[in-house]
Parts: C-alpha cells; sequence; structure tokens
C-alpha cells in the first residue's frame, strides 16, 4: 500500500459503480494531487476491514462522500476508525449530510464538514490542515464557484473501470425544475459544462476502451441543440457494446432529437423516464410541471420507432396520492408499454421541500435511512407494506426481462390487481420478497397460474429463453437487464 497523506473514500452501492464525485475532487486537488489517493468500497464489505484497508495506507486526512445508501455503513467505518486512529481527521461531505445536519451521528464523529458542492473547498481545506494554519469551524459551506472553474475528472477513470464499471458522466449541472420530493429542486437552473472540453474528453475515453456511459444530467433533453451534438458523437461511434444512460425530460421531444434517435441501434441506448404521477393534483400539490399528454404521446413514439429501452419512474405515497391515484396512473404506464417501471416508495431526503407537506398530509417518513414513507392520511402502513412488495415482485417479474412473454397475459385486464394478486400469493409462499432464486420463482408463478393453460404455456417458454446466453452479452453488468428484453 502507499503512504499518502490524504485518502479519497466511499462506499459505493455495487463495484460497477464508479464514484464520479470522488474523481472530480482528486482532479481538482492541484499541488496536493501527489499526496492524495482515492479508494473505492462497497457497502456490503465489513466496516472493520474497510477500517484496516484504510490504515494500510497511513494517511494523514481521509475524505468520504456520504449519501442516503451508504451512511449507516459509513457512520459505523468512521466510528471504527477514530477507535483505532483518534488522530486522523475525518472529513464528510455528500448531499446526505448536506441538509438537516445537526443531530447526525455521523457528523458529530467526524472532524469537518463540508456542505454542497466540495469539488474546490476539499483542496483548501485539506491545504490548510497540512500548512498547520488555524483550524476553520467543523461546519465549512463550500461557495458557489463556475463550472469553468473545475478540472474535469475524466482521465482517472482506470483501465480496470473502464473494462469492468459503469462510467459516470455529465454535461451539465443543476435542474431548473422544482419538484419537491428531489434534492435537485433546490438548485437554480442546469449549468452546461463547456461542449467542446466535454466533448473531448469523451473522445478520449472512447479511445482508453470506454463503452458504458452513464450521464447523471437531471435534464438531458433541456437544451436540444447540446442533446444533438452530444448524440451524435455517440452515433458516428456508434458499436455493438456501446450503452449510453441518459434521463430525458418525459414532455420535450421535438422532430430533430427524434430523428437522430431512430438511428441507434438495439442495446445502445436507455432511456429514465420520470413519471412519478399522472394524477394532476399531485403534480400541483408537489410543484411538478409535466403535461401529460404529451408525455404519453413521447413514450408511445418512443416505444413504437426507436430500439431504446425506456426505464421509467413511478413514487408511490406523495402527497394527496390515494392508493386508487396510484393505480390509474401505474395502470396508464403499463398501457404505454415501456421495459421497465420503478416502482419508488417516497424518501424524505434531507433538505428537500417535500416536509412541507409533513402536517397537512400526516406523512410519516422512517427515520432511518433511505427514510422511505410509512403512511400518510390517504395511504396506511399495511398498504405501504403490500407495495413495497408488489415494487419488489415487479422488480424481479416485469422489469427483468425474464418473464417477457407471459407478462403481457398476466397483466391483461386490470394490470394493477392482476399483478397484487400474484404478488400477495409469492409474498405468502416466501414470506419475503427478496433474495429468491429464479428458479424457486418460477416455480411459484406457475402454481399461482395452474389452472391457466394459456400462462403456463407462456411461462415455458420464458423459462427455457432464460438459460439461453444471447449473442448480445453485454461487455458489463451495466446493460444486462436490458440484454435479456432483447434476448431471442
Amino acid at each position: 500500500m502507499s503512504n499518502k497523506s490524504i485518502l479519497l473514500a466511499t462506499l459505493n452501492a455495487r463495484y460497477i459503480h464508479a464514484s464520479l464525485g470522488l474523481r472530480y475532487l482528486y482532479a481538482n486537488m492541484d499541488e496536493l494531487q501527489p499526496q492524495t489517493e482515492l479508494v473505492e468500497f462497497t457497502i456490503k464489505t465489513p466496516a472493520i476491514q474497510i477500517a484496516d484497508e484504510i490504515l494500510e495506507h497511513n494517511p494523514r486526512i481521509v475524505g468520504f462522500g456520504i449519501y442516503i445508501w451508504n451512511v449507516k455503513q459509513t457512520t459505523e467505518l468512521i466510528k471504527k476508525l477514530k477507535q483505532i486512529r483518534p488522530e486522523i481527521i475525518v472529513v464528510i461531505g455528500g448531499p446526505e449530510v448536506s441538509y438537516e445536519y445537526e443531530h447526525q451521528t455521523i457528523v458529530e464523529l467526524a472532524d469537518y464538514l463540508i456542505t454542497g458542492q466540495a469539488d474546490l473547498a476539499f483542496k483548501s481545506l485539506c491545504r490548510g490542515i497540512l500548512n498547520n494554519q488555524a483550524k476553520p469551524e467543523k461546519i465549512i459551506r463550500a461557495q458557489p464557484f463556475s463550472l469553468s472553474d473545475l478540472k474535469l475528472p475524466y482521465e482517472f477513470y482506470n483501465r480496470e473501470d473502464l473494462a469492468h464499471r459503469v462510467i459516470y458522466v455529465e454535461a451539465s449541472r443543476g435542474c431548473p425544475f422544482k419538484c419537491e420530493f428531489c434534492l435537485s429542486s433546490l438548485d437554480k437552473t442546469a449549468y452546461p459544462f463547456d461542449l467542446d472540453l466535454f466533448l473531448a474528453d469523451m473522445v478520449r475515453l472512447y479511445d482508453r476502451g470506454a463503452r458504458t456511459f452513464k450521464f447523471v444530467d437531471r435534464t438531458f433533453n433541456l437544451k436540444i441543440a447540446t442533446s444533438i451534438n452530444i448524440l451524435e458523437f455517440f452515433l458516428e461511434r456508434a458499436t455493438d457494446d456501446l450503452f449510453l444512460h441518459f434521463e430525458l425530460i418525459p414532455d420535450n421531444l421535438p422532430d430533430a432529437l427524434k430523428n437522430l434517435l431512430v438511428e441507434f441501434p438495439a442495446g445502445s441506448l436507455q432511456f429514465e423516464i420520470g413519471v412519478q404521477t399522472f394524477t394532476e393534483e399531485v403534480q400541483s400539490l408537489i410543484s411538478r410541471r409535466q403535461h401529460n399528454e404529451k408525455t404519453k404521446d413521447n413514450i408511445r413514439w418512443l416505444k413504437q420507432n426507436t430500439h431504446a429501452h425506456l426505464h421509467t419512474d413511478l413514487i408511490f405515497g406523495l402527497p394527496g396520492e390515494t392508493l386508487e391515484s396510484f393505480i390509474t396512473s401505474f395502470n396508464q404506464l403499463v398501457e404505454l408499454g415501456p421495459d421497465e417501471i420503478q416502482l419508488g416508495i417516497l424518501k424524505r431526503l434531507r433538505g428537500t421541500p417535500i416536509i412541507r407537506h409533513t402536517e397537512t398530509h400526516n406523512m410519516k417518513f422512517n427515520d432511518q435511512a433511505p427514510y422511505e414513507i410509512i403512511s400518510t392520511n390517504h395511504i396506511d402502513a399495511l398498504t405501504t407494506k403490500k407495495i413495497t412488495h408488489f415494487a419488489r415482485f415487479w422488480d424481479k417479474i416485469a422489469n427483468s426481462g425474464r418473464f417477457r412473454t407471459s407478462i403481457p397475459l398476466i397483466l391483461t385486464g386490470d394490470p394493477f390487481r392482476n399483478f397484487m394478486a400474484l404478488s400477495e400469493y409469492l409474498y405468502d409462499r416466501f414470506k419475503r420478497s427478496h433474495t429468491i432464486q429464479l428458479e424457486d420463482l418460477f416455480a411459484a408463478v406457475e402454481d399461482f397460474y395452474s389452472n391457466d393453460s394459456n400462462i403456463l404455456a407462456t411461462l415455458n417458454i420464458d423459462k427455457q429463453r432464460s438459460k439461453i446466453k444471447t449473442r448480445l452479452t453485454p461487455k458489463t453488468k451495466a446493460n444486462r437487464r436490458q440484454i435479456q428484453h432483447l434476448a431471442v
């Protein structure tokens, strides 16, 4: 192990996720970069094992990126580090600790907290510590900066990252919309990076072998001219293993963009489309601007005219949403035919304006990450629990692509209630909605439909197909599910 003064670290949810935030910090360390090292772990690794690995680097300063998915594990890790080496200076930052941090255990354990975008502030803090300057206050509020002040981080994806991990990139930062469940609602607007500089870095990434690009822009198609330039760049470099992920504004799809999208081959594009709800009263309540009919038309058009994999999102538990209105949104979305419907349970992210509805709508949230809704004045706790199991089974069956032939028959008529009946049966059978083997899941679904010969026939087709290794086997795990939807 190396002996560096500064260690940048985070706990990713999975190995294939490579931290873009840490790489921005590292890229902007300037004269401190030779003294800095970047290391990544996963949340499944025991805290004591991670602590041992960090201590082998013998750092003076350790900076951790804190997110909703790793705050519990990182809290335990920092406890271990401080027990063994209390003199190590621990700096934390990230969205999970940038708001409502006053009583968080992890903040109490850390020596410093940088709130907001710490791309430049972390370097300044480390510089002061290493130069033995007067210590600043524990809470450091990162000052605003222009994106042109940043050095881009893409050269710091290494060979292992390029071969086996998702490469996260961003052409813009921020969001102009004010959806109250989202931290991006706190942004003033979206700011673009210099497009020429960004594309020059994309050339270098591509030439080094990168083929999986996940854009983290909240609004990729906000500025259509920029979207077109980026799509044309990748279309010129389209290969069998190219995979691009974009988050689309669902009601903004002009013809100039459509004309490009039809050119991309199967397996190369994934669009994340946040519908969240079709209930207009709820949209108004949470400050969400969405033209529902344009959204529906655009999803239909994408499904019928492109090869893009459509990953759509719905949120359960929004203020003002009833079970019936949620079912209506769900069934409308099923009718549009996206490849995936991600059913999210509303989370009360720290700092988001959704909290203003807490009293009016009697919203009760879990006090532990990920802070999911328990109940509202329209939704009781038992219903939330049932939808949670529904969402997990939906992901294993409908979203996975493993049941591609049978799912249309299963959903015929009333998609939500049909699948809820299956979900309740599966939960009663397994007493859980996770860690279920595929063979066991197929057997249980077959048992549920034992009197329906049509569905049984399609289940047999899906079961046989699920064992076939398609020639489209992905280069990384990033698009394994998308490939399953394309398997023949």
